[in-house]
């Protein structure tokens, strides 16, 4: 059986850490930022993980 293909653009949006979760940016920090405050968009840097009802599936698209 060959093996599992992992999806390109997952590969570049998503980490996976040492302890087996995945990490992940925060949407809403491209554009449109001028009506956003500054304690918004500071939190909006911050990587955050990938919630637990959805990482069976990202780890599908990440080959793991």
């Amino acid at each position: 059986m060959p093996k599992m293909k992992v999806k390109g653009a997952v590969k570049k949006r998503l980490k996976l850490t040492a302890s087996g979760k995945i990490r992940r940016g925060r949407a809403y920090h491209s554009h449109i930022l001028t009506k956003k405050n500054a304690k918004r968009k500071r939190r909006l840097r911050e990587v955050t993980l990938v919630a637990k009802s959805d990482m069976g599936r990202m780890k599908k698209l990440l080959g793991v």
